[in-house]
């Protein structure tokens, strides 16, 4: 019988039941997909008082899986929201159902939103503002969003953090720290690909999510990054009406894109708006650092002006200086379908595991670049980004996280971009922003130059105390370079040493065995009543063993001290 978890609708219960019922879920989720091994290393509970894995074909038990994470709360919504970006992770069938993954749930009733409004800004909600609706326009798992008016007459949307949701998925993250460590020391996959770095980055990433000041500081960066853009808008934040459960943004009066059909697209000129909506994204990640992780067309809404509005910028993440310099080269390796240079890029960024197959990965690599610039115009960007993590983890590279949200990001951005223009193509469109692209690659920062400055200083001035000391040397005879590659002294003494004390033991064994057979031989002369020559042939034996052993041991450890005072090369 197949286990169903129930959507949980209730006030969140005392510390010591909400523990219980999220190990009791989290016991039935990993039974359920075949990992019970982790509930029994974890020490979660009895893998045999529940419902056994269940036995459907890949598509659908994604599919259910993906039901199970939003049925369960905000955490695992998130957490399912990170794994559908993780291509070198899962298979193609479980990261599309859970990019589907719904971030959208009953919501909370708005008096409680007006109470948390109240207690976060400190006023009434009429002195605050002139109309507040207390019907949210949408809700989601970790807040919902009000229309309201301020006193001033500004049309505004406020999101409204749930009630303890911090303390839920507090509660959530302490279970999944104790799965992650678990993973990591009993299980192969949590070995390679670790478990406990995925978790910190979804903590992160959960964390700046939970705090709209920083959402709010997301809005601002955005509107700044897009103000030389004519098409593009992002709401302004109301600094005086946010907190870090309380965000007010302006009302972008609009359509979202995904509610846009063919028909209402005839009247907006799509073209000026994917060109400039892609240009800014590729400024963003590869000139600014900036990821927002989830653009997709549903975080978009279309002004009457002919605009496009970007919301809900909770989810932005930081690109490495370094991994924008690799992902730059990528692209252009793409671009020009040059595999073997993409695949020595992904090499480079990618952490190789133990099974690391460089030749495959090469070969695959060659000819998936090949297949997608033989699609031409079609060549989807995200899409060869997505499938080049992919290739990643299936030959033992386990790329930087960032590779895979930027794969996921310009992925989505493709999706947006094509449903605004049918005829946009992401390949023509890297090939003309190509010198911005290489600007994004080549720019260095203030600190950066600062940096390599003072290292040019330091080795300009010190260059040429050593270089002097070195002709000194070799004038006077006395330069020695020494590389221990190879110590062939240290092999002829072990290989003395190990001759010797196989001599030894044979004379020693020959001894015992004549001394042995000696024992039944009638003497004069005895010892406890056995020859006495065999006694002490017998007694020379076991002195001599142990002077072995000593010496054995002695001169090992001299050797192994020897050893670690000569592994470095030396120049004098």
């Amino acid at each position: 019988m197949a286990l169903a978890l129930t959507r949980r609708r209730r006030p969140v219960p005392d510390e010591q039941t909400g523990s219980l019922s999220r190990y009791r879920d989290l016991v039935r989720l990993l039974v359920r997909y075949g990992r019970s091994d982790l509930v029994t290393a974890s020490g979660l509970g009895d893998p045999d008082s529940v419902d056994p894995a269940v036995d459907r074909g890949d598509e659908a038990t994604a599919e259910s899986f993906a039901a199970d994470l939003e049925a369960m709360g905000p955490t695992w919504i998130k957490l399912g929201q990170l794994l559908s970006t993780r291509h070198d992770l899962l298979p193609p069938a479980w990261t599309q159902a859970l990019a589907r993954l719904q971030d959208r749930v009953e919501p909370f009733p708005g008096e409680q939103a007006v109470a948390i409004v109240e207690e976060e800004l400190g006023a009434r909600i009429r002195h605050l503002f002139e109309r507040f609706d207390t019907e949210p326009l949408a809700a989601a798992s970790l807040g919902q969003v009000h229309r309201a008016r301020t006193r001033s007459g500004r049309e505004v949307v406020v999101k409204v953090q749930r009630p303890d949701v911090r303390e839920v998925v507090a509660g959530d993250m302490e279970v999944l720290s104790r799965l992650a460590r678990a993973a990591d020391r009993h299980t192969d996959l949590g070995r390679r690909f670790g478990a406990q770095d995925l978790l910190e980055q979804f903590r992160r990433s959960l964390t700046g999510e939970l705090d709209y000041r920083q959402e709010a500081r997301n809005l601002r960066t955005f509107a700044e990054l897009t103000a030389g853009y004519e098409h593009l808008l992002v709401p302004a934040p109301l600094e005086d009406y946010t907190t870090s459960r309380v965000l007010t943004m302006e009302f972008v009066e609009g359509r979202k894109v995904t509610d846009t059909g063919g028909v209402g697209m005839l009247e907006v000129d799509g073209a000026p708006i994917s060109e400039e909506l892609f240009r800014a994204y590729l400024r963003m990640i590869l000139e600014e650092g900036l990821l927002h992780a989830d653009p997709h067309p549903g975080n978009m809404i279309l002004t009457a002006d002919g605009r496009l509005a970007l919301i809900d910028l909770g989810m932005v993440a930081t690109v490495p200086r370094r991994v924008q310099d690799q992902v730059v080269k990528l692209l252009i390796a793409v671009s020009d379908g040059d595999g073997e240079e993409a695949a020595r890029v992904l090499a480079g960024m990618g952490h190789p595991l133990a099974d690391y197959d460089a030749a495959r990965f090469r070969d695959d690599v060659s000819h998936l670049v090949s297949s997608a610039v033989g699609a031409g115009e079609e060549l989807d960007t995200g899409g060869v980004m997505v499938e080049l993590s992919r290739l990643s983890g299936r030959h033992g590279l386990r790329p930087p996280p960032e590779m895979a949200m930027i794969g996921k990001a310009l992925l989505n951005l493709d999706q947006a971009t094509r449903h605004l223009d049918p005829s946009f193509s992401p390949a023509a469109a890297v090939r003309r922003n190509i010198d911005q692209i290489l600007r994004g690659g080549m720019s260095v920062s203030p600190g950066s130059v600062m940096a390599a400055a003072i290292e040019a200083k330091e080795f300009t001035s010190q260059l040429p105390r050593r270089a002097n000391r070195i002709m000194d040397a070799l004038v006077d005879g006395e330069l020695t370079v020494r590389v221990d590659a190879f110590d062939e002294q240290r092999v002829l003494r072990v290989a003395q040493h190990l001759t010797t004390r196989v001599v030894v033991g044979m004379v020693l064994s020959a001894i015992i065995v004549g001394a042995a057979l000696m024992m039944g031989v009638e003497a004069a002369w005895t010892i406890f009543g056995y020859p006495a020559v065999a006694i002490v042939f017998f007694v020379v034996a076991a002195v001599a063993g142990l002077v072995l052993v000593g010496h054995t041991v002695v001169t090992d450890r001299r050797d192994a001290r020897r050893g670690r005072q000569g592994t470095s090369g030396e120049v004098r």
